[in-house]
Order: structure tokens, then C-alpha cells, then sequence
């Protein structure tokens, strides 16, 4: 596929066949760019064209199919004979209708190992190797290296490609159905070449998970970053769950986990994704750290603080020698801080500007975000400007230290001067909400990614089946997870003798999930008599009694649920019957390591009662992290056809970790 891709992204022939505007736009598109090889249009009866693809002076290693549904399969069957290279299918209605499926599978058919990217897509635009097959405007010129953007949106990719933000892009290109050809199969391609810097990604839908795990592996490899805007829920995530779980973890949590493990960079917004682009083709790859920031404004400095504060970016403090130069520089007057405020006492003089950017930058800070705002060209006198820009390169250049220019307002910075600066190695970044978001993405606290390690998928069949909770707890017992003594009864009869040696108990129906939602369950029963009455007003003759966990310092969910979109989720939070009216949730793809779970745990709101809050005994974090390995390891050796399994709560003692509750979903 690789070769048929080179053929078909840079070509040396390019078949446009079908009339119409969309058609002439692609001829259009190539001109504009500068294609310098040959444009065949095929049409029957358009001027100047070719009749039939028969009349062809070679095969063409590039295509643009821009006609009817039926029509298109005829021409790639066609093409396919005579040895074309590949192809754009721009018509829709093949297998994201409802009657389009069987198209979708004659599609294949007719292309045989051609190439083929779509239907229902735009096509690309090449800005390395100055080829468009691309049916409208886009905003891309010629470049020698910059970022590739793919997405399964014509319409997104458009809208990117005319920013006017500095990003050199190399590579726009849409997917459309990847009926043959997936957005990950096309990203690594692109991400072999040495011209492209950096990915960006717009993804509804994963897809081939095997196929982004293998992109991850080589972007991992290649030291190239990959920034994702995931949109969508994918329906398949959302198994009717019995159990807590699915209203937590759903395919959200299941897209962020993967993406964590496999080091994507999720952003939330197509603006966040510009800016962290181009952090990524200057600076590529970066490790979370903290940063330093710069502003004449105490208001700008303050924006920055909250601003920072509120996405979990940490501030660099600055060194005794970094305060000691910095009071130097500004003099007693000037609050030496980071976020700091230089105040105008030094503006114009970019001597000692590019000084107190170079101290700033010289500290523990990986980045040094300079903000600033730029006036407006066309109403201004902008010369008093420029001062920064100069100190900012002088900065740069003495420190060699990746160096940003920040505007508070996306409309603050030319584009003219976000290119000349980009060009010299300055970071541009447009507008505080876009830049903030771009940066925590790139340097606050993360999981540090591991793509090369397994990913465990599930095969999930239409019906699973549930175990009880006695069945549940006997299956984890056996994978080494601490299970309460308990006795089974059939019928009320001999109940409180049953419980005797286990006083003080919990008494529950069984066959019942959320017992607790529909009173079946009674805690700490002290006398024979408490149980028998407790099972009198429950009703029913099937009964589960074990042990009183009495020295519990704190509860835990500890679940795990089948994604099919992105494998297995393990969700640690907040336990018991407030659940979800915390909302206290990690999720970390499976399996996790223990270093992982640690990690996890610590970030919950609840952590610090896992730690001994006000005077009382601290939880067995040891227990419970051994509790989450087993579990895991369970789920694992299922070979894919556990749906969900869950423990709520795990009760954690000074001593233990104990399944109080589970349930378990699988599939035969």
C-alpha cells in the first residue's frame, strides 16, 4: 500500500474525469499549486477532454472520480484494468447510508489494489509536492515541510487549511468512509516522510485500533507529535450496563485513556490544535514541565496565573540568581514573580528587554511565553512594537530555550508576523483561551505514554450474561482478590444460625443489582434475631450473608468495561451509593501498571482519605493496588470476552482491600 500511496500523493499524471464545477475546480486546484506534471480531464462530451478513459495516453497515477455513486464503480473497475496508480472518490451514498453497504463492498471490488481514499471526501491537497486533487478553495501554498492535518471532515479540512496563524501545513487530506483505506493507515504513511513535522488529527470515530496503535509506534519512534481533536460517542461503548460503571466510563473516558497510553495529545477545540501544531513543528516532542511567563501587565500577568491555574500548568519559580538579575534589569521597584509583570519602565529598549526575557527563560521553565498583543496594522502605527519581537529573537538566541509570543485576543497577531517569527524558531500563539489550551496539553502533569505495550480487545458477543454476586466474588477469589467470609442460604429457616460465626454481617438478596437501590441489603446485623427480621422485610428465600468490613477508611469503585472503540477501561473512583453523585473517576486504558493506578488514586478528590484524613488511620495503598492488578489480570487471561466487571465498593482497611460487592458481564 505504501507504494500505491506515493503513486497516488505524489503523481506524475492526474486523471480528473467527470464535468461539472467540482471537476473544474480540481483543474483549477492543481494549476493553482503549480502541478508540473500532466492533467488529463476525461468527459464525454467536455471541450477539450478526453471521451473515455480508453483514450488515455498512459494510465494515470492519479485520479479524481468526481461523478455519480453507480458510475464510480464502473470507472475504478475500469481504471483498475489498465493499471492506474489510485484515486479520489468524491460521490456519497455508499456505506454511511442505510441501502449503501452492498455499493460500498462492489466499491472494493471494482478497485482491486488501487489506491483509494473516500468516498464521500474531498481528496487532498499535497503542499510539498504542489498537487491538489481537491474539488473547492483551500487556503494551503507551497512549503518544504510542515505539518500533515487529516480528517474525516471535507468540511473541517477546508476550514483548517485557511488559518492565518504561521502554521506551515505540508499535507491537508479527508478520509471520507475509508471504505478501503482508514485515517490511520493514511497518517502513517505521512508521517514517514521527513518533510512532515507533526499530525493533527480530526477523528470522529477510531476505527482501526490495531491501525492507530501502529501510527503511535512509528510517531513514537519518529519522535513526531500527534495532536488529536476526537468529536462524537460512539454508540457501540454504551453497552446496557447493569452496573455503575457505564454512566462513568463511557466512550469519552475510553477515547482518553487510549489516546493517554498511546501519547496522542487530545485537545478540545480546532484552535488548540493550531497552536499546539505549531509547537510541534518547532519544538517536536516535549516532556510535561513547568513554564514561565512574561507580560508589561500586571492584568495580563493575572490572566495568565488563572488562566494557567485553571488547566493544571505549573509556573517555574525563579531561581536566587534569576531574582537577583531580574532586580538588577528592573530595578526594587518591580514584584520579581511568575508570572511576572516587567511593568513599561524598559519598553522600547530591547537590550534590556531581550535580558529579562533571557533571565526568564534561562531558569527551570521549559517554555517562556511571552505575552503581548500586536496593534492593528491598518489603524496603527505598529514601530513601537517591534521591540519585542527583537528581544524575544536576542532571548532565543542566548538561551536557545523555546521561546513564545502570546496574544490575548486571537486577532492580535498578523499573520505575516506569526510566519516571520515561526521562521526564526518563536512560538506564535494566537489568543489566551486557544494557547493556554494548547500548552496544557503539552507541558501540564500527563501519564507518560507507552504505545509499544499491548493493547487487550474485546470481542464482545450481542447477549452477555451475568454472574451473581456470589459467583462473581468466587471467580475473583480464585485470582487472588480478598473476599469477605460469607454463607450462602436457600430460604429464612436457618439464617440467623447461619450467621452466628460470622456476627457481626451483611445480609443481601441475590440475583439483584443495585441491591442497595431496592433494599436489599442490611448492614451491620449484631444478633440472629436482626437477621431473621431483616430477611423477613426483604422479602424472597435466596439470601448471601457475610462478614461486617467494620474498619473501612475508605470505599472504592474498581471496575472494568469492554469499549469496543478502544478497548478495556479501568475506572477507579469514589464507591458506594454516592457514586455517581460524585463523579470522582479515573480511567486508565488496561492493563495499567501499578505505577499507573498509583498515580490515578492520588489524582481523585477522595485521595486524601486515602492517605488518613484528620487523625484517622491511612488506607493500604499496597492492597489496593494489588486488588486493580488482579482484577486486570483476570479480565486479561478472558481473552476478550468479559463485557464488565465491577467491585463497588472495594472497602479499604489499614490492612485490606476488600471486594464487598462485584458483578460480572462475559460472554460464552
Amino acid at each position: 500500500m505504501r507504494r500505491a500511496l506515493d503513486r497516488l500523493f505524489k503523481p506524475a499524471s492526474v486523471a480528473v474525469i467527470g464535468g461539472g464545477a467540482w471537476c473544474r475546480s480540481v483543474i483549477t486546484s492543481l494549476a493553482h499549486i503549480g502541478f508540473d506534471g500532466s492533467v488529463w480531464h476525461v468527459h464525454p462530451t467536455a471541450k477539450g477532454a478526453f471521451r473515455d478513459l480508453s483514450d488515455l495516453p498512459a494510465a494515470p497515477d492519479a485520479c479524481f472520480i468526481g461523478v455519480n455513486r453507480g458510475a464510480t464503480i464502473d470507472i475504478l473497475q475500469a481504471l483498475n484494468a489498465m493499471g492506474a496508480g489510485g484515486a479520489v472518490c468524491f460521490a456519497s451514498g455508499f456505506a454511511e447510508t442505510g441501502d449503501g453497504a452492498g455499493l460500498n463492498t462492489a466499491l472494493l471490488a471494482a478497485a482491486g489494489d488501487m489506491a483509494i481514499v473516500g468516498p464521500n471526501c474531498y481528496g487532498f491537497v499535497n503542499a510539498l509536492d504542489r498537487v491538489a486533487l481537491w474539488p473547492d478553495v483551500h487556503g494551503l501554498i507551497p512549503v518544504d515541510s510542515g505539518v500533515a492535518i487529516l480528517t474525516q471532515s471535507s468540511n473541517i479540512a477546508l476550514n483548517l487549511s485557511m488559518q492565518a496563524r504561521g502554521l506551515p501545513i505540508a499535507f491537508v487530506g479527508t478520509a471520507g468512509n475509508q471504505a478501503q483505506i482508514g485515517l490511520s493507515v493514511l497518517a502513517r504513511h505521512l508521517l514517514n516522510d521527513p518533510r512532515i513535522t507533526a499530525l493533527g488529527l480530526h477523528i470522529e470515530g477510531v476505527g482501526d485500533l490495531p491501525a492507530l496503535h501502529a501510527l503511535m509506534q512509528d510517531a513514537h519512534r519518529l519522535g513526531k507529535p500527534v495532536i488529536a481533536l476526537k468529536s462524537g460517542r460512539s454508540e457501540a461503548a454504551q453497552i446496557a450496563a447493569l452496573s455503575h460503571t457505564a454512566s462513568l466510563s463511557g466512550s469519552d473516558a475510553g477515547a482518553s485513556a487510549l489516546f493517554d497510553r498511546l501519547g496522542i495529545l487530545r485537545v478540545r477545540s480546532l484552535e488548540a490544535m493550531i497552536e499546539a501544531l505549531k509547537h510541534a513543528h518547532l519544538y517536536g516532542p516535549v516532556a510535561s514541565g513547568a513554564i514561565a511567563s512574561l507580560s508589561c501587565s500586571g492584568g495580563e500577568a493575572s490572566l495568565m496565573a488563572d488562566g494557567g491555574a485553571a488547566r493544571g500548568l505549573r509556573f517555574a519559580p525563579l531561581t536566587k540568581a534569576q531574582d537577583r538579575a531580574l532586580e538588577t534589569v528592573l530595578g526594587p521597584l518591580v514584584t520579581r514573580a511568575n508570572p511576572l509583570d516587567y511593568h513599561t519602565f524598559i519598553w522600547n529598549d530591547a537590550d534590556r528587554m531581550a535580558e529579562v526575557y533571557a533571565i526568564m527563560a534561562g531558569g527551570l521553565a521549559a517554555l517562556t511565553v511571552i505575552v503581548v498583543d500586536f496593534p492593528r496594522t491598518d489603524r496603527c502605527q505598529t514601530d513601537a512594537w517591534d521591540c519585542v519581537e527583537t528581544a524575544a529573537r536576542i532571548a532565543r538566541d542566548r538561551t536557545g530555550k523555546p521561546i513564545a509570543l502570546l496574544t490575548t485576543l486571537p486577532e492580535s497577531m498578523p499573520e505575516e508576523l506569526a510566519t516571520r517569527v515561526m521562521q526564526a524558531g518563536i512560538l506564535p500563539l494566537h489568543g489566551l483561551e486557544a494557547g493556554l489550551d494548547a500548552l496544557a496539553v503539552l507541558y501540564a502533569d500527563r501519564t507518560p505514554a507507552d504505545p509499544e505495550r499491548d493493547i487487550v480487545l474485546p470481542v464482545i458477543g450481542a447477549d452477555p450474561r451475568m454472574r451473581d454476586e456470589a459467583a462473581a466474588k468466587a471467580i475473583l477469589s480464585e485470582y487472588g482478590l480478598d473476599v469477605p467470609r460469607h454463607v450462602l442460604a436457600d430460604g429464612v429457616d436457618r439464617l440467623d444460625a447461619l450467621a452466628a460465626p460470622l456476627l457481626p454481617v451483611v445480609l443481601k438478596t441475590r440475583g439483584v443489582a443495585h441491591k442497595s437501590d431496592t433494599g436489599g441489603v442490611a448492614l451491620g446485623l449484631r444478633s440472629g434475631a436482626e437477621v431473621m427480621a431483616a430477611a423477613q422485610a426483604m422479602g424472597g428465600d435466596q439470601f448471601y450473608i457475610e462478614e461486617m468490613i467494620t474498619d473501612g477508611v475508605v470505599e472504592l469503585l474498581v471496575a472494568i468495561l469492554a469499549d469496543p472503540a478502544h478497548g478495556y477501561v479501568l475506572t477507579l473512583g469514589a464507591g458506594g451509593v454516592m457514586t455517581e453523585l460524585w463523579q470522582d473517576t479515573q480511567q486508565l486504558l488496561v492493563p495499567a501498571s501499578e505505577a499507573e493506578i498509583a498515580a490515578a488514586l492520588t489524582r481523585l478528590r477522595i485521595a486524601p482519605c486515602l492517605e488518613g484524613y484528620r487523625g484517622r488511620p491511612a488506607a493500604n495503598y499496597d492492597a489496593v493496588i494489588a486488588a486493580v492488578m488482579a482484577l486486570q489480570s483476570y479480565v486479561c487471561a478472558q481473552t476478550g470476552h468479559i463485557a464488565e466487571v465491577e467491585i463497588n465498593p472495594l472497602i479499604v482497611t489499614p490492612t485490606r482491600a476488600v471486594v464487598a460487592d462485584a458483578l460480572i458481564r462475559e460472554t460464552p
